[in-house]
This record gives C-alpha cells, structure tokens and sequence, in this order.
C-alpha cells in the first residue's frame, strides 16, 4: 500500500522527513526562500527529493496536472496571523495561507490534509476562523479535528505545543487517533547536547549537560521582518539561562578545551533540539540556518502524526475491501 504527499511551506524539511519515516512519498515539496530550497535538495537528494522540491510562492504555485494521485496535503503554513507574539490578524493577514491550502484541497482532491501552526489558533480568538476554514472542508466533503500536541511528548528536548489539523473522509476520520505520547520520561536538552557539547574536548560539558537536565523552551527562529539568531525573547532566555545556555546568540563552534563561561548552542546543536538528525545539513550562514531550524516542525511530531494517518488509512481500507469481499 502506497502513500503519497504533497507539502506546502516545507521548510527545512522537518515536516518532510518525518512523513517520510512514516512512509510518504513526496511528489512535491513547495517553499518559497532559496536556502530552504537548497536544505531539501542537499538532504533529500538521498532520500529521492531533490527533483520534487519547487521554490514558488504557494499563492502562485499550480500542481502539475502530471502530479498523479495524491494521499496527503500537508504543511505548515506562516505562524505570524495568529501567534501571541504578533497582531493576530488571522485572515486580514496578507500572510495567511489557509485560503491558499483550500484551493490546492479543490484541485488535489487529497485523501488526507494536515496542517500546524501555533497553538494560538487554538484559542478563543480564533474560534470563528476555525469554523470557517472547517465548513470549506465540509463542502470538499472531509470532517476535521484539531489537537494540540507537545513536542516533548514525543521524544523532542523542547516543549514546542503545535496546533495540528487533520481533515479527511467521515468514514476515514471514523478509525482515525491522535498519536499517544511516549511511555518514557520526556527527553532533556543534557541528554540531547551532552556528546556534542564534549565533542571538542571541553572538559565542563559533562558538568553542563548534568545541570541542563531539563525540557528547553520552545525556539523561536523569528521571520524576514523580525526576530535574529538568538533562542527567543527575554522570558525565553532566562529559561535557557537556567540551562546553562547563553540565549543571546547562536554560537559559531562548540566549546573547546579550556572554555569557561556560558555556551551558546551553535545551529546544529539547535537542530538536534528540534529533533533533527545529527546528519541533517542546512543551507546558509547563521542567521538563515538559524531560521529554518527555529521554524521547522520537529521531525518526530511529523512521523508520528503521520504513523496515526497511516493507521487509520489502513484500518479503513481493509474494512472497505472486507466490505466488498
């Protein structure tokens, strides 16, 4: 049993490599900064993305009618319309992408979408936007549900909550579940970081990974318009601070042998806190590196939003074909 996806606002590849884990393949991974283009193609070329990576503005990009069939639309559209950092403009944003993720619903016809953005759009503000974007997928004939889902509960040092959409058939949604959080104790930024923090002969990193013993804050990788290299506002680093972790900057190299201070995380160390694998290569210098990691949907959310689409897809095609026996 095949499956296959088409991503929107990819990124970095956070999302698209944890659908791939959980079995996807991708006909198309939109984007529209050129670095981000370049991540997928550097990363994916391995894994056979490089040729389906288009850089496009999603409000001009048409499917090519050569797509073929579709089983996922999926994506996660710009954060700035509805985050408590911003204006929440929602849909008088000129950065909203939801209309966008509806008209490639109409011409894709995908079995499933799914889509994550900030838990702010889970709140009351945005109850009405909620229920409009909700009765445009009625009419395409898919029932929805939203969760919000913590990245710690699933394997990833940072805590991350996601407000994630799932829209497909009734009979579909029927066998669907949310994934359940793992069995085992949330894992810590020490576990994560302590190898790499000692990879350069620093003799205090085990020290510091032993007092970084704890779930980080969620990164925040800003946009074009604000935010730099840095973990986040005020509040965000003083927890990072608590961590041992200077949150002004992001660091160039790991601490070195005879090292005294406070270390800054370099931008691959950042990416392991966001669940990406050590291998996993980005484009750019500090600042643009930093942003696609700081945006990226963590990979193992991904997966196993995906396994729990996957499932139901399964459960439900084996009840058709036990129907029709």
């Amino acid at each position: 049993m095949s499956f296959t996806s088409v991503e929107v606002c990819a990124g970095a590849g956070g999302q698209a490599l944890g659908l791939h884990q959980a079995g996807f393949e991708h006909l198309a991974l939109v984007e529209i900064e050129p670095t981000a283009c370049e991540t997928l193609r550097l990363n994916g070329q391995r894994l056979g993305w490089r040729d389906c990576v288009y850089e496009a503005d999603l409000n001009a990009w048409v499917p090519d009618p050569d797509l073929g069939d579709v089983t996922l639309l999926s994506g996660g559209v710009p954060c700035p319309p509805f985050s408590i950092a911003g204006k929440q403009l929602g849909a008088d944003d000129d950065r909203d992408l939801f209309p966008a993720i509806i008209r490639l619903a109409r011409t894709l016809r995908p079995r499933v979408i799914q889509i994550e953005n900030v838990r702010g759009l889970l709140g009351k503000k945005f109850g009405d936007y909620r229920g409009a974007v909700e009765a445009e997928l009625a009419d395409l004939g898919y029932a929805t549900q939203w969760q919000l889902l913590n990245a710690s509960d699933f394997g990833v040092p940072q805590l991350r909550p996601r407000a994630v959409l799932v829209a497909m058939s009734p009979d579909d949604m029927a066998l669907f579940r949310w994934p359940e959080p793992l069995p085992t104790p949330p894992r810590t930024v020490g576990e994560a970081l302590r190898d790499s923090m000692a990879s350069a002969g620093w003799e205090g990193a085990h020290q510091w990974a032993d007092r970084a013993d704890q779930v980080a804050p969620t990164l925040v990788g800003g946009s074009k318009k604000h935010g730099g290299p840095d973990l986040g506002p005020t509040r965000a680093r003083k927890a990072w601070a608590e961590l041992g972790v200077n949150g002004i900057s992001i660091g160039n190299e790991i601490p070195g042998p005879g090292f005294a201070g406070i270390p800054r995380l370099t931008a691959q160390q950042t990416a392991i806190i966001q669940g990406f694998p050590e291998s996993w290569a980005f484009v750019g210098r500090k600042t643009a590196a930093y942003r696609q990691i700081g945006n990226a949907f963590p990979p193992p959310v991904a997966k196993a939003v995906g396994d729990s689409i996957v499932r139901a897809l399964c459960l439900a095609d084996k009840k058709r074909a036990a129907a029709a026996a």
